[in-house]
Formats: C-alpha cells, structure tokens, sequence
C-alpha cells in the first residue's frame, strides 16, 4: 500500500492495531538528538572508527571491506567563488522559523525517557524531531495541496491529500531550512514520487494494472530521464505525457527543484526514482502471481522502495551540496540506505494499525515465514528497524569524523530526516480519523 491509502484504510480494532498505535504514539525517542556530539571538535575524546562490520542483531554474517589503517579521504576543494559552508550547526533546542513563537519543543536534550507501565513493550530506536512549527507546515500543505490540483494529481481526493498533512512531514524532516518555498520544492518532489504508486501500482486513484505496470512506468520515466526522439516522433510521447498527471507532477517538481538544486542534486534523485521504479515493477508481480515473498526479498524491495529519494535532498533543502565523491562512496551509500529502509520500516508498522491483510508488510512477511503471531512479528520488525538505526549511527559518526564538512552535515541531517518522519507518523490523520 502506498503513504495515502495506508493514511485512509478502515481503521483496525483488533490487538495488532492497538500495538502498532502505541509504537508510534509512545512518547520515548531514545536515538541521540546529535549524532555528531562525539566528532564536533570541542566535544572532546577519541572520535568514533567504523568498524571492521556492522554492528547488531544478525550481523556476524556481513563485513565491510575497511583498511586496518584507514587514511581521511581528500577534502574537496570548495571553489573559490563559493563561500565557505558554516560549522556544523549545533541542534536547535527549539523550534526555528515561521510561526514558532507559541510552540515549544517536543523534547529537550537532557529531557530523559519515562516509560510507564503501560510501556513495557518493544520501543522503537529513533532520535525526537529537531523542530515543530506548525503555521510553517501549514503554508507548505496548502501551497502542496494547490499544486496537487494543477497538476491533476488525485482528483476528487484532494481533501484527503490536504488532511495527511504531507508539508507537516517535510517542515519536520528538514529543520535546515525554515524557508516555504525550498520545503514546497522538496513536498511537490515526494508528492509527485508517491502519486506513481497510488496512480500506477496501489489503485488508490485510478485502476492498478498491473500487466500495464511497466509500459507506464517507462513512459513516466522519459520525463525523469528526459527521452529525446526524432522530430517525427518527439510530439506523440509529449501529448501522453501532457494527458498522463502523474507525469505532468514529475515534470512540475524535478523543473521546480532546480531552481534551488545543482544539476548534480537534481541527477540523485533521478537515479533514485530509476531504482524506485524497479522495485514498483517487483511488487506489481506479488499482485500479479499473489506472491508473499520471503524476508530477504521484501527487505530487499525495501532497499530499493523506501524514502531515500526524499532523504537524498537533505542537502538541497539545507542550502549546500555534498561533493559528488563523498555521496558515490560505498559507505555513504549503506548508511543512507540504511536510514532509509529503517524510515520505511516505520510506516509497515504504522500499517498495521489498519484492517488490511492484503497489505504488504515487513510484520506480514516475517509472521508468514516464520509461523509466528503478528504481535511477535511486530517486535522482530522493531528490532530489525533497531538494529538498521544502531549500524547508521555508529557508521555515520564514524564517516563524518574524516569526512568534509559537509558529509557531517549530511549524515546529521538524514538523521534528523528519519527523527521527523517517525515524528510524522505518530501525530498524523492516520490515528485521528475513522
């Protein structure tokens, strides 16, 4: 199922939903507000080294080829015409931005967690939102909501778009910035990702065929990528895609993210949504054979099908670029998927607070293969998230101590990003409605 037909499925009354309702509205984050205390350079210590492997449950199996005498990689030069980027930024204790005056922070840093009685159960691992402003996730909704309309994207169901509240997800995944119009750009971007899956895949909009999945795709595609036919030909393609609103909004959001994005920004998440695509093409041959695959395959979907287009423009919206080096690193590259199949983990638990056994999920596939109940599946998926956020944590931290400057920053962001999105999660519609 995809973010908006999770956020509006009938609403579950049996034990599961309960459990997964608690998850996300307990209160506890116990991931660091700073991931970066120990590398800052009046923190003081020994800075953090990436381990010669991941780190927790089920590890023992995978290494990470490091040299036992790691040298720090090459800072790229910034040119000279650009100004320097600030230090790493020091974690508001509040929040920043429009409309900020009344509210106050969801946690402070020496705030420690009070599990209650009731809180005996799996907590899952993840820092608390940086900033919560409201009115500025408010304007970014409704400025989302209009163009949702311009482009034709979910006729008819524009209300439901408007009360998911997608420009409170990006104004808490992306404290860099408290400027609207860079969290539009970074809001039309997930917005018009999404609308494939509910467009194309799920059948929330329109009718899923699946046996048309990947001709759509691939006519979607040639707007991501841009195709350049013949002469001849070149105006049949342009008039299905100007017919096409999922195409339309493609178009609409990469054109738009370019006016605050570096062309090699804006090739990321083309390359992101290739990946994206492929994975659509994968699940649509679960509907189609009615498949449940086995765990290693859907974690495998999730690596490929999570919110790392969203994550990959931590930087944009933040106002610098990481160099193009540092982002293609293999061990960037783990992290950031990591954090972002532990983000997409989140919503499978946040699924389950809805009554829809057709619903693909990470508790769904591990209580098929392993014969266990859903609630036991539950708490292996919350470990499996756990131990996805532990690895980023120790790795990122390590990364950014011989890293650039911005890398930090980065890696400090998508931090923050996944902070967010739980955040998200447990304050949405999705448990105020039905």
């Amino acid at each position: 199922m995809s973010l908006i037909s999770r956020a509006f499925a009938p609403a579950a009354a049996h034990d599961v939903a309960g459990m997964a309702v608690g998850l996300l509205q307990d209160p506890r984050r116990p991931g660091k507000r700073d991931i970066l205390a120990r590398v800052r350079p009046d923190a003081g210590g020994t800075p953090p080294r990436l381990p010669n492997g991941p780190t927790g449950l089920g590890t023992s199996a995978v290494r990470i080829p490091v040299p036992a005498r790691p040298t720090p990689p090459t800072v790229p030069t910034i040119p000279a015409a650009s100004a320097p980027l600030p230090p790493l930024p020091r974690l508001p204790s509040g929040p920043t931005g429009l409309g900020t005056s009344a509210n106050r922070p969801l946690r402070t840093p020496s705030e420690p967690s009070k599990p209650s009685a009731a809180q005996d159960g799996p907590v899952i691992y993840c820092p608390p939102a940086v900033r919560d402003d409201p009115a500025l996730g408010a304007e970014v909704n409704e400025r989302l909501v209009e163009w949702a309309e311009e482009c034709g994207i979910y006729p008819g169901q524009l209300d439901r778009v408007r009360s998911c509240d997608f420009g409170r997800l990006i104004m808490l995944a992306h404290p860099d910035s408290d400027d609207p119009d860079v969290l539009l750009a970074a809001a039309k971007c997930a917005l018009s990702e999404w609308s494939v899956d509910d467009h194309y895949v799920d059948g929330e909009v329109e009718e899923a065929r699946h046996d048309l999945l990947g001709q759509r795709l691939a006519i979607a595609h040639s707007v991501i990528d841009q195709a350049h036919l013949p002469l001849r030909y070149a105006p049949e393609l342009e008039e299905v895609v100007r017919k096409d609103p999922v195409a339309v909004a493609l178009r609409s959001g990469l054109d738009n993210l370019g006016k605050y994005a570096t062309t090699t920004q804006v090739r990321r998440l083309r390359h992101e949504l290739a990946i994206m695509f492929v994975a659509y093409g994968q699940e649509a041959v679960w509907h189609t054979t009615g498949q449940t695959p086995p765990v290693w395959e859907f974690l495998m979907h999730r690596h490929e099908n999570s919110f790392v287009p969203c994550i990959v423009l931590t930087d944009v919206v933040g106002g610098y670029e990481l160099p193009a080096d540092e982002f293609a690193d293999v061990r960037v590259r783990r992290a950031l998927t990591m954090a972002g199949t532990a983000s997409v983990i989140v919503n499978d638990l946040y699924s389950m607070g809805k009554e829809d056994p057709t619903d693909l999920s990470l508790p769904r596939v591990i209580a098929a293969e392993e014969n266990c109940s859903l609630e036991e599946a539950v708490e292996r998926s919350v470990l499996v998230h756990d131990e996805l956020m532990h690895t980023y944590e120790t790795e990122a931290a390590a990364l950014a101590a011989t890293g650039s400057p911005q890398l930090g920053r980065f890696l400090a962001g998508v931090w923050n990003w996944v902070g967010g999105s739980r955040e998200w999660h447990a304050s949405s519609a999705r448990y105020h409605q039905n």
